[in-house]
């Protein structure tokens, strides 16, 4: 496990053969808010770290339900069972093995690992809600109901996958020959990318991703977006 500090934030990266896995702990003013949990094998690490902070953990915030992002939850919340479960109210969904699309979303096959978890959340959030002073948006894409969070004070974006940097900085979608895993896993290119768009706006200063390591600014993302856009292009006019 690597550790790197970001002010208020603890960056924890893990290295599975073929997956760097980050997760982040938030130091909020009552204690930490721990943002993914990695896979299940990283629990006993994250869980000593946390002991090493001597702050209690408030809260568990999930960006999906994708396995190697909600792993830990079970083995974590075991030890700290004061700890709130929160994810979006679409991708509980998933945690619940239901694998059904909405009308208003395109039916596209569900990719990646969904695994069922034993921990029920404690709440279910939609866009536009306000936790531990984060602020709630959609990302849809990568999964239906990937969710980023956003600390409009320190301009941090905690955006899960909607966005790597392992391969090369991309949006959600579109694969990297160096690091091709989470692109093909996502669900939707084009709803992540038209979700991407809306996150860079918010011009944060740094954004942390599920895979790599955190972007400074916002040029690279602008760049990944429009080589997005510039393929979906191509390949939507054939």
């Amino acid at each position: 496990m690597k550790v790197k500090r970001y002010g208020p934030v603890h960056q924890l990266t893990f290295f599975a053969p073929f997956l760097p896995i980050n997760v982040q702990l938030f130091e909020h003013e009552l204690g930490l808010v721990l943002i993914d949990t990695g896979l299940d094998r990283n629990a006993t690490d994250i869980l000593n770290y946390i002991a090493s902070l001597d702050k209690p953990l408030l809260a568990i915030l999930l960006t999906h339900a994708h396995g190697d992002h909600v792993g830990g939850v079970d083995a974590i919340l075991r030890e700290h069972p004061q700890a709130e479960l929160f994810i979006s109210r679409r991708d509980a969904r998933l945690l619940e093995g239901d694998r059904s699309t909405d009308e208003e979303e395109r039916p596209l096959k569900l990719r990646g690992s969904l695994p069922s978890i034993q921990s029920k959340p404690d709440v279910l959030l939609d866009p536009g809600e306000r936790l531990f002073g984060l602020q709630v948006y959609p990302a849809a894409g990568h999964t239906p109901g990937s969710i980023a969070f956003y600390d409009e004070t320190n301009r941090m974006l905690f955006a899960g996958d909607a966005f790597q940097s392992q391969g090369g900085v991309s949006v959600m979608g579109d694969v990297r020959p160096l690091f091709p895993l989470p692109g093909l896993a996502t669900w939707d290119k084009r709803a992540a990318a038209e979700h991407a768009e809306r996150l860079i706006d918010l011009s944060p200063l740094v954004t942390f991703v599920g895979h790599g390591h955190a972007i400074k600014g916002t040029h690279r993302l602008y760049l990944a977006l429009k080589r997005a856009k510039r393929k979906q292009a191509r390949f939507y006019s054939r």
